[in-house]
């Protein structure tokens, strides 16, 4: 039985930046409050909470943690691996953990590995290419614009501005040189989608559980158009949820159905979120997956909690308990 859980996690205020980072290098990190909300929540649930911290922490403290079980959220500083990290030293000390293991998460995070996943599991996503410097951008006409321009291993919006969306050659060459020169990291170069955003949170493994698509609002506006999210958005209040999201019953469908589909196809464990593009014409694409998604009271998982109605220790429950299922520690 378990009784005591373990949180494994990266701060914001953990990170010493560089001068040559760029300004949302810790956009993916976790802060103290969100922390403190996930503590509360699992001692809310009857478990006693122990704070392990970073992958350097956690080597110290290895191999007896003296937990039953961790909750893993640790991102990682730095490289395409930064969030197998974690799970690959649990593993191999034979430690249970809530979430996806070392594979999933390394194959995720590189968004060119799992769109190639997607595509061999017949899950529409974005025509795309990859380019590894501002040397290999060719011509105008080799183009269709507009395009839209990210690293290739990020998360939480990192490198993603207005200036994202491309709409002429001069603008991809301009982005394609911050991706690999200031995030130094080849730029997946995607067709964009006109239309609207959604995301949707899954908790489970065997028959798990697909919530109501959410939709994202910005500016007050549902039909995104050519907007998109970028860091600034997020952590303005230009940004919003709507859930459940004020689509036909058709597209809904198409989306739950198309989120299990990717979930299942990279061997997503406990949680997970997908988030999708969807066109004038109803056509969901796959954006990504994340299986290490933010559980903060802003984010996803707490909006389907209140739609719900079983609030943040609920949701924190749930996911706790998948585990818990899944690992047999009942």
């Amino acid at each position: 039985m378990v009784k005591k859980i373990g949180l494994t996690f990266d701060l914001k205020t953990d990170y010493i930046p560089k001068d040559s980072d760029p300004q949302d290098i810790v956009a993916e990190l976790d802060s103290e409050r969100t922390i403190g909300e996930i503590s509360a929540a699992l001692d809310a649930n009857g478990y006693e909470v122990e704070l392990i911290g970073n992958t350097k922490n956690l080597l110290k403290k290895l191999p007896e943690l003296g937990v039953d079980l961790v909750l893993n959220i640790a991102e990682g500083y730095r490289g395409r691996n930064r969030e197998s990290q974690v799970p690959i030293l649990l593993e191999m000390f034979d430690i249970p953990f809530i979430g996806a293991d070392a594979l999933t998460l390394g194959l995720t995070l590189d968004k060119t590995l799992a769109k190639k996943v997607f595509i061999a599991e017949n899950i529409p996503t974005p025509d795309f290419f990859e380019v590894n410097s501002v040397n290999e951008v060719g011509n105008a006409n080799d183009y269709k614009f507009p395009l839209f321009v990210k690293p290739r291993h990020e998360g939480s919006s990192k490198g993603l501005t207005e200036a994202s969306r491309v709409v002429d050659i001069e603008g991809l060459k301009k982005q394609v040189r911050l991706v690999t020169e200031v995030y130094k990291q080849p730029a997946l170069v995607e067709e964009f989608i006109k239309g609207r955003e959604f995301t949707v949170a899954i908790i489970g493994n065997d028959n798990p559980e697909v919530f109501p698509s959410v939709q994202v609002e910005i500016d007050n506006e549902i039909n995104l158009g050519d907007k998109f999210y970028t860091f600034a958005r997020i952590t303005s209040d230009r940004l919003k949820y709507v859930c459940p999201a004020k689509i036909p019953e058709s597209l809904e469908n198409k989306l739950r159905e198309f989120a299990l589909r990717v979930y299942r196809s990279v061997g997503c464990r406990d949680f997970g979120r997908v988030d999708f593009r969807v066109d004038d014409q109803d056509r969901p694409f796959v954006l990504e997956i994340n299986p290490l998604p933010i559980l903060s009271h802003e984010d996803t998982f707490m909006i389907v909690a209140q739609y719900k109605k079983i609030g943040y220790n609920g949701i924190i429950k749930m996911i706790v308990d998948a585990a818990i299922n899944r690992l047999n520690l009942n």
